[in-house]
């Protein structure tokens, strides 16, 4: 299709705005809408009496209008109201237009307005001081876009529509599986655990610490480590200089590592063979199993299960956030599951399985991410 054939048209030429405003009713209830940056859509913002809202009126919503946040559309936060929200009631900073359907379909501006040039746009039609910057609707109005025929905007609606079907199936396919393979692996660990005897992380996996002697006009390269089970992440190098006088210590390929500050929130993770040499600091503590009783891998999905998490809550003393922190002491007299050397070995087995079928799922749904920026790119 030749885009460069299609006729530009003013945007306040296919859209006019549309201000339904109604009185509210304090004792009825209403569903306040609101919009998502960067193209995520308009959704529902809460459920609330008429009392709740901090105004006597609002604007009433009609399904396929396009709707705009005045404060963010800068950003992206502009789509069409769905079928769902038909009814719903906005605030004046979300302006509200309706499409000529004769020359624009409501859905082919909902995809044309993911683009980033049509983000630009609203950027450069918005105005005003750091943090009062708002869109001026004349300005907006006034600029044109690419505007093919309704019956070739049908046709692209098919393709865009098939495509972000295809999108949600494979998305629901992954969430299927990753649902799968948590009852696999809880399945297979409650099985080896199951009458396994316990002993403490002193005897399984004691505490190593590796101090570094600072020279100040080297560069340490610090690691890292998420919560929530999300592994290990490379930060900036340091100077000596900037180490100043923070005890720093080397972490090496395999090592058990806890984030004491957010230990209790699932910061445990074991060091890949890229973070191997890498530098923590003394609130990072880093636990090598004895090689005939335990296997990293195993220690560390012990201590993100339910029970796991709660044993570390208990180890980290203190009030929330960063007042809670994992005690050595703690952590060293900690008790561990510690079924056979085999069932472990046969339980990391499984676990680099599930390991390999989540990068193949996420792989697969990294490319189809891909699929729907590169086809608005072709067509517009």
């Amino acid at each position: 299709m030749n885009t460069a054939r299609w006729p530009q048209v003013r945007l306040g030429d296919v859209l006019t705005k549309k201000a339904d405003w109604i009185n509210l009713d304090p004792d009825t209830d209403y569903r306040q809408v609101t919009v998502r940056m960067w193209g995520a859509g308009v959704i529902l913002r809460r459920i609330v009496k008429g009392s709740g809202i901090a105004a006597s009126s609002q604007i009433k919503v009609r399904a396929r209008q396009f709707i705009v946040s005045k404060i963010d559309a800068r950003h992206g936060a502009f789509g069409i109201v769905p079928d769902t929200l038909d009814g719903g009631v906005v605030s004046q900073d979300f302006p509200v237009f309706e499409a000529h359907e004769k020359r624009l379909l409501p859905e082919f501006l909902g995809w044309l307005s993911k683009t980033d040039w049509f983000v630009d746009l609203c950027r450069v039609s918005s105005e005003g001081s750091t943090n009062r910057v708002r869109l001026r609707e004349d300005r907006f109005l006034n600029h044109t876009i690419p505007l093919p025929p309704v019956p070739d905007q049908r046709r692209i609606l098919q393709n865009l529509d098939a495509a972000s079907a295809g999108i949600e199936a494979r998305n629901r396919k992954g969430i299927a599986i990753e649902a799968e393979l948590v009852a696999v692996l809880t399945k297979g660990f409650q099985k080896i655990v199951a009458g396994a005897p316990r002993a403490c992380m002193s005897v399984v996996a004691p505490l190593v610490r590796r101090a570094v002697e600072i020279d100040l006009e080297a560069r340490y390269p610090e690691l890292g480590v998420r919560s929530f089970g999300k592994g290990t992440f490379h930060k900036p190098e340091l100077s000596g200089l900037d180490v100043g006088t923070k005890r720093l210590f080397r972490i090496e390929k395999g090592d058990l590592l806890f984030n004491i500050v957010f230990a209790w929130e699932g910061a445990v993770a074991i060091a890949k063979e890229e973070d191997d040499g890498r530098v923590g600091s003394h609130r990072f503590l880093t636990c090598v199993p004895e090689p005939k009783l335990a296997t990293s891998e195993f220690l560390r999905f012990f201590f993100l299960t339910n029970e796991g998490l709660q044993r570390l809550g208990e180890a980290s003393p203190g009030g929330a956030g960063r007042n809670r922190t994992l005690g050595v002491q703690a952590l060293e007299a900690l008790e561990v599951p510690l079924p056979s050397l085999e069932d472990q070995q046969w339980f990391d087995a499984l676990q680099a399985k599930a390991k390999r079928a989540r990068a193949s799922s996420a792989g697969a749904a990294t490319e189809l991410g891909c699929l729907i920026p590169a086809m608005l790119n072709q067509v517009f």
